[in-house]
């Protein structure tokens, strides 16, 4: 790389690991703790990339991104920050940054962003969106990589006409996530109007819709359960909007690309809805920001007015541990029972395994005794496994050994429930049949084709 990096970071650490990687990569480095110091340098016109955390001691690094753009206009600015919300990548993203990532960043990653902004001029920016304009506080919120990744896209997507796809299962947000885009986009002004299989059943429907959005965004709720006629209703509402052409969105708790393949939705519809799409992880697939959440909710029920709770580690380890079939709003519900039952301040293991027991599990339960999910059974199994190497660390590959682990017994039984028929255990994994025979003969399993007598 070769330019100059003007860096601005109250943390020492991050300063120095910063300008010693650019450095050697071939770039001159400027660095400080001081935002004053920053926009000092930017005005003298110093500086090919920007790279500003967003909390500093003088002030907020995203409320000094119009200034930059007004004084140095194609000056590529890289935000990073501690506040991993859907908000920060928003405001990142609205004030024209080149790139943002949360801390904690991966270095490499950083200095392969740092070298393509070297290379690019910045788009030119856009107006900013007024604070006034902005709800006080967005509720998705999370650190995973999971979640930073969805947070990039959604900015990314925001302002552009593009339809959206929002996948998940039942309580990770989807519709949460599409009003966000709405209200954070050119269309925040228009109605946000969202709709199901009943409000288009009729032959007026999609024209009343249209009315009713009047070139604001349209939300289809669950696609995957609206039926035939209705999605061809949709297919003609979507290419004859209209004088006032509105966005559309749709969620879906399925999966509509195997839907598609099965004909319960329609290939015209999917192809036309599918123009930016956007997964939502389930919750057990980001448990590092339950904590996060849980305390979320926590200062959101003593806002409104409920006594001040916190959780044990005891009590926290049980919720990180929890399958929660229903993601997200299953937890903030957990929550909020658990800040009026509480019998003190701190949250007990007790209270909380009383409050999870009375929960709905994932699904069936595998080892342990008869109230052990399977989640925990396999944290067990690996506790135990890590807990045989001592102080050293197992032999590499241990990701592909666990799921292979996992992966054979599945198919196994699977086969065995199935009379050996691998078209039936295909179906009853919900894969393709060409990838359950490359399966077998991975793992090398032996097949008896039998007939089952249940």
């Amino acid at each position: 790389m070769d330019g100059t990096v003007l860096v601005a970071d109250d943390d020492r650490t991050i300063r120095t690991v910063l300008t010693q990687a650019l450095t050697r990569a071939g770039c001159k480095v400027h660095a400080t703790s001081s935002l004053t110091t920053l926009m000092r340098w930017v005005g003298e016109g110093k500086g090919d990339v920007v790279i500003t955390d967003v909390m500093m001691p003088d002030g907020n690094g995203l409320e000094m991104l119009p200034k930059i753009a007004e004084d140095r206009p194609g000056l590529p600015v890289i935000v990073i920050s501690a506040q991993n919300t859907i908000m920060t990548a928003i405001q990142a993203a609205e004030a024209e940054a080149y790139d943002y990532l949360p801390k904690p960043f991966d270095l490499p990653d950083l200095m392969k962003r740092t070298g393509k902004a070297l290379e690019q001029k910045r788009r030119t920016p856009a107006a900013p969106v007024a604070d006034d304009e902005r709800p006080d506080e967005l509720p998705l919120v999370g650190r995973t990589a999971a979640m930073q990744a969805l947070y990039r896209l959604v900015a990314r997507v925001m302002n552009t006409d593009l339809p959206v796809l929002i996948s998940g299962e039942s309580g990770t947000g989807k519709s949460l996530i599409a009003k966000e885009i709405h209200d954070f986009s050119d269309r925040r002004n228009l109605p946000f109007v969202v709709v199901n299989a009943a409000d288009l059943s009729d032959l007026e429907g999609p024209a009343k819709v249209l009315a009713k959005a009047r070139g604001g965004t349209i939300l289809v709720d669950e696609i995957g359960d609206i039926d035939d006629e209705v999605q061809a209703r949709i297919v003609r509402m979507m290419d004859t909007p209209g004088e006032h052409s509105p966005r559309f969105m749709a969620t879906s708790q399925v999966n509509l690309n195997a839907a598609m393949e099965n004909g319960t939705v329609r290939q015209d519809l999917y192809y036309r809805l599918n123009g930016a799409a956007i997964h939502v992880p389930a919750l057990r697939e980001r448990v590092d920001d339950i904590p996060l959440l849980v305390e979320h909710f926590l200062n959101r029920a003593e806002r409104d007015g409920a006594p001040m709770r916190l959780f044990s580690e005891a009590a926290m380890e049980l919720f990180r541990a929890y399958s929660w079939p229903g993601n997200v709003r299953q937890l903030e519900n957990a929550v909020r029972r658990l800040v009026l039952t509480a019998q003190a301040e701190e949250v007990s293991r007790g209270e909380a395994e009383m409050m999870l027991g009375a929960q709905p599990q994932a699904g069936p339960l595998l080892g342990g005794d008869d109230s052990e999910k399977l989640s925990a059974s396999v944290a067990r199994h690996l506790r135990r496994y890590f807990d045989l190497h001592g102080n050293m660390l197992p032999p590499a590959g241990l990701y592909a050994r666990i799921l292979r682990e996992i992966e054979l017994p599945l198919i196994e039984i699977a086969l065995d429930a199935t009379g050996g028929n691998q078209a039936k255990c295909a179906d009853l994994l919900g894969i393709n049949r060409n990838t359950l025979r490359k399966k077998i003969t991975d793992l090398d399993i032996h097949v008896t084709r039998r007939r089952k007598l249940m």
